[in-house]
C-alpha cells in the first residue's frame, strides 16, 4: 500500500497542467498536516512537475521528457531572470521553443515572432501587444511595465508577460546559459535511465526462508537479491555466500547483510560505477527517497553504459571536454612513453589568469588514462590523486605532459605525471586507479 507521502505526490501529478497549488489546499484535500503537504510539494518540484515562482505561487507544470530537456518553461524563465509576472499567469507551464530579441523595427520584429516564442524587448507597448496576438510570450527588460489592456490580453490568451530589471543582452545570456546547462545535463546518464525496474526485479521478503533463495536461484540463475519488508523498504542484501551451508528453514533476515548500500534513481552512472568498483559490489538496490525498492542496477549494466557513452557525441561541452579534446599526442614516442601537448585557453584559467587546479587534475587524469590504455584495454576508476605542486602557467602557453607508468597490474595502475612549460617543470602529480576488464 502506498504511503501518505506517495499518495500526495500521485494527487499532485494528476492535477491539470497550469493549476495553482498551495500547501493549505493539498493539506485539506488529502487530510494531512501542512508540514507533510509542504514536503510532498518540494519533492514534486525536484521531480520537475511543479514550479514555485515568487509573487505568483506554485503551479503544476508539464513534466519534460529527457530528450526535450533543453526546452524551458516560462515558469523556469521567470526564475532564471528574477522576473515579475505582469499577466498571463495561466500560461507559465507552457514551453518556449525559441527566444527572439526585439532590437529592430516593429514590422521586421513581427516577421521573426511566432507562436511558442519568447520576445525579449524593452518598453515598446505595441510590440508587447502584437507579440501576444501572434501567440508569443513577452519578456520586458529594464524593469519596465506595460499597459493594462496588454495585461488583459495576456490573461485572456494565457501567455505570460514578464518584467525583469536586467538589460536585453544580460537576459539573453542568462537564458542561453540555462539552455546550455540543460544540454550538458541531457548527456549525463542517471541510474533511473538504465536500472532494471521493480516489475522485472526479483527480491526476497524478510519473512522468507533460505529455501526461497534457492527457488529464485534456480528460476533466474542470479545469486544476489535485495530483501524488503512488508512496505517494500530495503532491509538487506542476500548473496550465495550468505546462504552457503545454511538450513533451508533459516530465516533470510538472520543471514542477510543489513543496511546495504543503495543508490537513488537521480545518482549518476559514473558515481555508481566508482562506488561499485571501490566497494567490490556486483549489484546495488535502487531506492526512492523513502528507501522503498525501485529496482536494481548491476555492475555489468553500469560498465556497458559507460563504454557506450564514451562513443556518444557531447551536445553541451563541459570544461573537461574542452581539456580532453585539446590534448594532442606528441609523435615519435615509443609505446608506454606517450607525451601530450596542450594550449592553455582562457576557459582553463582561474581569476589570476593562470591554469586552474581543476583543469590540472583533468589533464593528469586524462593523460594517465590514455597511457594505461596502451598497456591494458578496459576502463579505470580513479582511486586517489596526489598533486605535489603546480606553478603558475599563463593563458595561451603551450604545456607538455609526460605520464610515466610506475606500476601496472591486473586490477590497478599507478602513473606519475610531469608537466613542463618552456622546458621548466611546472607541475607534478601521481594517480592511482583501479582497472576494470571490458566484458
Amino acid at each position: 500500500m502506498a504511503t501518505k507521502h506517495e499518495q500526495i505526490l500521485q494527487y499532485i501529478d494528476e492535477l491539470p497542467i497550469g493549476e495553482k497549488i498551495s500547501v493549505r489546499q493539498i493539506a485539506k484535500a488529502m487530510n494531512v498536516s501542512e508540514g507533510t503537504a509542504y514536503r510532498a510539494i518540494k519533492e514534486a518540484e525536484n521531480k520537475g512537475y511543479v514550479s514555485t515562482i515568487e509573487r505568483v505561487g506554485t503551479i503544476r507544470i508539464e513534466r519534460k521528457k529527457k530528450e526535450n530537456i533543453e526546452k524551458l518553461t516560462f515558469a523556469e524563465v521567470v526564475n532564471i531572470v528574477d522576473g515579475q509576472v505582469l499577466g498571463g499567469k495561466g500560461g507559465l507551464h507552457k514551453t518556449l521553443n525559441k527566444f527572439v530579441i526585439g532590437a529592430m523595427k516593429l514590422e521586421a520584429m513581427m516577421r521573426y515572432t511566432e507562436a511558442g516564442n519568447l520576445l525579449i524587448v524593452g518598453n515598446r507597448t505595441q510590440a508587447h501587444e502584437l507579440a501576444l496576438k501572434a501567440g508569443a510570450a513577452v519578456l520586458i527588460t529594464g524593469g519596465f511595465d506595460t499597459e493594462d489592456h496588454v495585461k488583459r490580453i495576456a490573461d485572456q490568451l494565457e501567455l505570460p508577460i514578464i518584467s525583469t530589471t536586467y538589460d536585453t543582452f544580460t537576459v539573453a545570456t542568462m537564458i542561453n546559459r540555462a539552455i546550455y546547462d540543460q544540454l550538458i545535463k541531457k548527456e549525463i546518464i542517471l541510474v533511473e535511465d538504465i536500472l532494471t525496474p521493480l516489475a522485472e526485479t526479483f527480491f526476497l521478503q524478510t519473512t522468507d526462508k533460505v529455501a526461497r533463495w534457492h527457488e529464485l536461484n534456480q528460476q533466474t540463475t542470479h545469486s544476489r537479491y535485495p530483501v524488503v519488508d512488508q512496505n517494500m523498504k530495503i532491509q538487506g542484501m542476500v548473496t550465495s555466500k550468505d546462504v552457503l551451508g545454511q538450513e533451508l528453514e533459516t530465516p533470510i533476515d538472520k543471514i542477510m547483510t543489513k543496511n546495504p548500500m543503495t543508490v537513488n534513481g537521480k545518482t549518476s552512472v559514473a558515481s555508481t560505477a566508482h562506488m561499485m568498483v571501490w566497494e567490490g559490489i556486483e549489484v546495488l538496490p535502487v531506492s526512492d527517497d523513502s528507501n522503498r525498492l525501485e529496482g536494481i542496477i548491476s555492475r555489468q549494466d553500469v560498465l556497458k553504459t559507460l563504454q557506450m557513452n564514451q562513443r556518444q557525441p557531447q551536445v553541451g561541452e563541459t570544461i573537461d571536454d574542452i581539456v580532453t579534446n585539446r590534448l594532442v599526442l606528441l609523435e615519435g614516442k615509443a609505446k608506454g612513453e606517450d607525451a601530450f601537448t596542450l594550449e592553455v585557453t582562457p576557459q582553463m584559467t582561474n581569476y589570476l589568469g593562470t591554469i586552474s587546479y581543476g583543469v590540472f587534475t583533468t589533464i593528469v587524469s586524462e593523460a594517465a588514462n590514455r597511457i594505461l590504455r596502451s598497456y591494458k584495454k578496459g576502463d579505470l576508476v580513479v582511486e586517489n590523486m596526489t598533486i605535489y605542486f603546480l606553478k603558475p602557467v599563463q593563458m595561451e602557453s603551450t604545456i607538455e605532459i609526460y605520464p610515466k607508468v610506475l606500476d601496472v597490474g591486473r586490477k590497478f595502475g599507478k602513473v606519475d605525471v610531469e608537466v613542463f612549460n618552456d622546458g621548466l617543470l611546472v607541475g607534478k602529480a601521481m594517480m592511482m586507479c583501479q582497472l576494470i576488464d571490458r566484458q
